[in-house]
């Protein structure tokens, strides 16, 4: 069976500044969308609807509605095969959000743990082989760990920081 990708989706909002809105999403990644890039390529100023969205004001009320951006004062009709029509809020295909989005680099760089570890290995002088047989894995699994390719667990993170590198691990929730 063949596994198909989702696409991610949004759970928080972390900031908005100007027409940007800093987002985090379910799988721990940090994105930013610049909406004066995304109104042009979309053509938001040609839709009533979208339209009303370039006002700064408007723009400051999104949130998050089904793990997308909504904004619940902007409403658009919507017409079904039965006729019958009902007015829902406005919101964007998730897919277009992340399409359109760029990782928050400043964001993310603060949880590269691969890149935390690959540079104390080197600085304690070892290989990834060598580092691997201190704490019991692979060394394709180091590799994968540095180059942020493999989830870790805390009690892995552990055993490579304290028994494969020497060193104490501390934590902090701020």
């Amino acid at each position: 069976m063949r596994k198909i990708n989702s696409t991610p989706r949004i759970i928080r909002i972390n900031k908005i500044d100007g027409y940007k809105i800093f987002f985090a999403l379910n799988n721990g990644e940090h994105r930013v969308i610049d909406f004066d890039l995304l109104s042009q390529k979309l053509k938001f100023e040609e839709n009533v609807t979208s339209k009303q969205i370039l006002n700064s004001k408007i723009f400051k009320t999104v949130s998050i509605n089904n793990n997308t951006l909504c904004w619940k004062t902007v409403k658009r009709k919507i017409k079904l095969k039965s006729g019958k029509e009902f007015n829902i809020s406005f919101e964007l295909d998730p897919i277009v959000l992340y399409q359109n989005s760029e990782p928050d680099v400043k964001r993310n760089a603060r949880y590269k743990i691969g890149e935390i570890i690959k540079k104390q290995r080197i600085g304690a002088g070892l290989t990834q082989e060598q580092l691997a047989a201190r704490c019991g894995t692979t060394r394709n699994y180091i590799s994968r760990i540095e180059n942020d390719r493999s989830d870790l667990e805390l009690s892995t993170l552990r055993k490579i920081i304290e028994i494969g590198l020497g060193k104490k691990l501390e934590l902090a929730i701020k």
